[in-house]
């Protein structure tokens, strides 16, 4: 994330902080290890999130607020009223319209300086690479495996780091992909659950919660600071205010990351 860009400090390749940035961002700055290295990384970076609801929403305003340089969205449809209990970008008002479109304004309303690149579609086999290719950290948010898979290819084919995270009822989980470090998501889910479906219960506080883990993560890698779930699956039930965090292992089999980055 440091390469050199157009309009970046000539010093390291980053881009400089201007007295606004410092103001704003001074508190998080004083954060041990973070300081105005890690603040310029922030700057520096660009993140997809796949699905702007209510886990993906709440990574995308975290990150905004965080001070991301550039965040991309990608999520297909309108709002309905069905999302208002979660989704905390999106406003009664605008039920029907686009949700990348609303998600955007919201997001600039809290950071006018941030870049949103929206895509009204989903993660799909026929997009996943191009829209990687465009970020330097994905955290994926999808509900759906099919989204899943194909993002979880397209980042290990690509080298890019994944926060991935999931969510049901008051239960969910977190993990982070480092391609060719870490379990790929088909190492841990080779094929989609017989048993998944498409809507299931959820309270926004729930995603909400898991978003903010995630956002976080994203934080972590860009400026190495702390300690990242890479390696290990955070698992919560936030009913019972339980937390559990696991070892997990590379398949040396897989189909997808054994080949390209072996065991």
């Amino acid at each position: 994330m440091s390469e050199s860009k157009p309009g970046r400090d000539d010093l390291d390749g980053l881009p400089a902080l201007d007295a606004l940035d410092r103001s704003i961002y001074e508190w998080q700055m004083w954060a041990e290890g973070i300081g105005e290295p890690g603040q310029r990384k922030l700057k520096a970076a660009s993140v997809l999130i796949s699905r702007v609801g209510g886990v993906g929403g709440t990574v995308a305003l975290q990150l905004a607020a965080a001070g991301v340089g550039k965040i991309i969205l990608a999520h297909a449809g309108p709002i309905k009223y069905s999302d208002l209990n979660r989704q905390l970008l999106m406003t009664y008002d605008r039920v029907g319209q686009s949700r990348v479109d609303t998600a955007k304004a919201r997001l600039l309303d809290l950071n006018p300086r941030l870049i949103v690149e929206t895509f009204d579609e989903n993660v799909s086999e026929a997009n996943a690479q191009a829209l990687v290719s465009k970020a330097d950290v994905v955290v994926d948010c999808a509900p759906l495996f099919a989204e899943r898979f194909a993002m979880n290819r397209a980042v290990v084919h690509q080298g890019k780091p994944m926060v991935e995270c999931a969510m049901y009822e008051f239960e969910g989980s977190l993990t982070t992909i480092l391609p060719g470090i870490t379990p790929c998501l088909a190492c841990l889910s080779p094929i989609e659950p017989s048993a998944w479906r498409r809507e299931f219960p959820v309270f926004g506080a729930v995603a909400g919660t898991v978003g903010c883990m995630a956002a976080m993560e994203v934080i972590k890698l860009i400026t190495g600071v702390g300690e990242t779930l890479s390696g290990s699956m955070l698992a919560m039930d936030l009913s019972m205010m339980t937390f559990a965090r696991r070892r997990i292992h590379r398949n040396p089999n897989c189909e997808v990351c054994s080949k390209r980055h072996p065991v």
